[in-house]
């Protein structure tokens, strides 16, 4: 469609209010993406148990190599090349049409509804260990008459609506939020460290033995870490969401990916390593185990300390995935694929208000259901999601290839291949080993997630969307993709 249609007219009204408020600096963005990727080393414990510690730490110090790394290059080149608010359901619309952008942008939030729901679940089960009441089926009754609540769903709330309205002051708010939570978070894991390895070398323990569990084959200890692995190292393409919001974006996103990275890493792989050396068996690392780690190094006061830490890394990435989810709904409802209310920005603040509250009333609800399981079919299709990623970063290559792009990824298309075969062969491997450990009781819920990106695909474009223009994609003043595949502004 034109980009001179009157809808196209009022969405650039749009664009040019959450532009003229590009706010997040590099170091803020460093903190938020943080949170959209990690939020700390809490959620690794299990690997250590499923796959035995030196299997563990040849997960920790492969992926960021061969998973996290060309992952991050392939979103630098396409962030740098299209900074646009939408960031990498933009870059797939522009790569391959408006069916592919689409089901990128619907698998990716619909994994959301279920990993979104994961952190306020997570922040109430920590608080029923010190608060009993907290526990799930514990109830408490209003005032207004005898209505039953789950405190445990309350205190979900609780986290869930007043970051809810900290996204909603804006990105910078968030920004500068996430760099405190960071520190809190980080704090007693560096101290855990510091006591930690010397401890591991003065007392002469292997860290990498046994590599795997005794009488279990190693490809199976594989398959159980590298979900975890991966499930813990991804979400590098989140902030391309918010590009719109990000100060010299070109120059800033790329940046803040070269130096989370290798943060990131270091955050897994020092306390893992630090931990072997505590009197906890490897055999027993689950949920919590961190804190008796820290009582073991520390005494109470770390062992505190480390779990005030998770329930502000619970808070850290709910805030900040909801910062870059958020402009999923928002960017979908611009192109006509959802109501058109949610376009609709803030009058002080200039953010999409309307998706925020819409995501955090879909995430309220999530958490009362038995979601938090299905964390295998979260990865599975964000994989998918970033496959598609890769297939548009190869033909925005081949079709474009007088696009501005001030981040290149060396090597030219050799480079260009054999950066995404790294990812893409971690991704077949896990789906290969699930089958082969679990059959097709292992895929086939993934397998119907995936499908219904295609199923409702034309509902929505019959009853929904209809008429309404796909708006295009631009940058810097000009059009890189339009609708119109005839026009000649589609051939930058």
């Amino acid at each position: 469609m034109s980009g001179s249609s009157p809808t196209t007219a009022a969405t650039a009204k749009g664009i040019v209010a959450a532009t003229a408020k590009r706010q997040l600096r590099l170091t803020p963005l460093v903190g938020v993406m943080f949170f959209t990727v990690s939020g700390g080393a809490y959620g690794l414990k299990d690997m250590v148990s499923l796959s035995g510690p030196g299997m563990a730490m040849l997960i920790l110090l492969l992926l960021p190599i061969i998973y996290s790394v060309p992952s991050a290059l392939v979103v630098a080149e396409l962030g740098a090349a299209l900074p646009v608010e939408g960031g990498y359901y933009q870059w797939v619309k522009a790569g391959l049409g408006q069916f592919w952008g689409f089901q990128e942008a619907f698998w990716s939030w619909l994994t959301t509804w279920v990993d979104m729901a994961i952190y306020p679940v997570l922040f109430a089960d920590y608080l029923a260990v010190y608060w009993s009441e907290v526990a799930p089926g514990a109830t408490i009754w209003l005032s207004l008459g005898p209505v039953d609540l789950d405190l445990h769903w309350v205190v979900c709330l609780a986290l869930i609506w007043p970051l809810t309205y900290l996204n909603i002051r804006g990105a910078q708010l968030v920004g500068d939020s996430s760099l405190i939570f960071m520190a809190i978070l980080l704090i007693p894991f560096v101290i855990l460290v510091a006591i930690g390895l010397p401890r591991l070398i003065n007392d002469g323990i292997d860290p990498l033995v046994p590599f795997t569990p005794p009488g279990g084959p190693v490809a199976s200890a594989l398959g159980a870490g590298i979900w975890i692995g991966m499930w813990n190292y991804l979400g590098w393409d989140g902030l391309s969401t918010v590009a719109g919001e990000i100060r010299e974006p070109r120059r800033t996103f790329p940046l803040a990916l070269f130096i989370s990275v290798p943060l990131i890493a270091a955050c897994y792989l020092l306390p893992v390593l630090a931990g072997l050396g505590s009197n906890q068996s490897w055999d027993t690392w689950t949920a919590g185990t961190f804190t008796l780690i820290g009582q073991d190094f520390g005494g109470v006061w770390l062992k505190t300390l480390i779990t005030i830490g998770s329930f502000v890394s619970m808070a850290g990435l709910f805030s900040g995935l909801l910062l870059s989810v958020s402009r999923v709904p928002y960017v979908m409802a611009r192109d006509g694929w959802l109501p058109s209310f949610m376009t609709r920005l803030h009058h002080r603040y200039g953010t999409p208000w309307i998706a925020i509250v819409s995501c955090s009333v879909i995430y309220s609800i999530f958490t009362l259901g038995p979601f938090q399981s299905l964390v295998i079919i979260d990865v599975a299709v964000y994989s998918f999601a970033l496959v598609l990623q890769f297939v548009a970063f190869v033909v925005l290559r081949a079709t474009k290839p007088g696009l501005s792009r001030p981040f290149r990824v060396p090597g030219g298309w050799l480079g260009a291949i054999v950066i995404i075969a790294f990812p893409i062969g971690i991704i077949l491997f896990a789906i290969l080993k699930s089958y082969d450990d679990g059959g097709i009781e292992a895929i086939w819920k993934p397998a119907v997630a995936l499908a219904l990106g295609p199923l409702v695909y034309l509902p929505l474009l019959r009853f929904v969307k209809r008429d309404q223009p796909t708006e295009d994609v631009v940058v810097d003043g000009v059009v890189i993709w339009t609708a119109d595949a005839a026009a000649p502004s589609a051939q930058p």
